[in-house]
């Protein structure tokens, strides 16, 4: 299994140029560079040759954009808008080499049917297969554990996937998600393992279900979620890609974001090497 480093985890303390650096120098296979601020951010000094020169000359490499974001249940200009920026997301991606675009759903106070959910995820899913499979890349649908989001559980997300049934449209499998609104370990162990694309590791403090938020999480191995359980899951249904460390923690953002990088990585690779061969620290 290699091992990649989610930018949220050092988001308010670093910048892309500066994690790349880190990364490289601790041994991170991968990185997923978020486009909601970190590649905005760097494209305002550096250019996307720059980027894609970084990548062909070392050992890390991107995995994924992160993120097209609310893609689902929107009125129909809010429906051209998340096309259109999917559409310009293609060919910086095949550029960078990057294998995924992580798709977030819809977070909403607005109460809507399971079924129109499903439907507006599958239709709209559909259309981003199309557009991506010129270009050889994945969409991965990332269930957020939040009462108010529209695909919150794996088991809702995995049946959108299946409706869907594309190749290049599978799961990232969050396990702050996967713990914070309940979702089941009977559901994980009946899974296609290839249709999960990206397993994303942290830890949460102990608070109840529909209780946690993103700045509950702490280190791997460090809090209340059944790791063990979830890694046990995902090799018994033969899932052995890749893991992604992310946290959104207000307390690491106050650390050194070198240092930040370390510790996420030691306490990775702690949690996970018990399940899957991953390098050593």
């Amino acid at each position: 299994m290699k091992l990649c480093f989610n930018q949220a985890t050092t988001l308010e303390n670093s910048n892309l140029a500066k994690d790349l650096v880190y990364c490289e120098k601790h041994g991170y296979d991968f990185i997923e560079i978020r486009t909601m601020d970190k590649l905005p951010e760097y494209l305002k000094k550096h250019s996307i040759e720059e980027l894609v020169e970084f990548f062909q000359t070392h050992h890390i490499k991107p995995l994924a954009l992160n993120a097209l974001v609310f893609f689902n249940n929107r009125d129909e200009q809010g429906y051209k808008e998340i096309i259109q920026e999917f559409r310009e997301m293609m060919e910086p991606a095949k550029k960078l080499g990057v294998k995924y675009v992580v798709a977030v759903p819809l977070i909403t106070e607005e109460k809507i049917l399971k079924q129109d959910i499903k439907t507006s995820c599958v239709k709209v899913l559909k259309e981003l297969s199309d557009i991506a499979a010129p270009y050889g890349i994945k969409i991965a649908l990332e269930f957020i554990g939040h009462p108010q989001a529209t695909v919150n559980t794996f088991g809702h997300a995995y049946e959108i996937i299946q409706s869907v049934n594309r190749d290049n449209v599978g799961l990232v499998l969050d396990c702050f998600h996967f713990h914070a609104m309940g979702s089941r370990l009977e559901d994980l162990k009946k899974a296609d393992g290839s249709k999960i694309f990206i397993l994303h590791i942290n830890d949460t403090e102990d608070f109840p279900i529909g209780f946690l938020r993103d700045e509950d999480r702490v280190w791997p191995g460090h809090g209340a979620i059944d790791l063990d359980g979830i890694l046990s899951a995902l090799k018994e249904i033969g899932f052995s890609e890749v893991v992604s460390v992310e946290l959104f923690r207000p307390e690491y953002y106050k650390l050194d974001a070198e240092e930040v990088i370390k510790t996420a990585k030691k306490t990775t690779i702690k949690v996970v090497s018990k399940h899957f061969d991953l390098q050593q620290v």
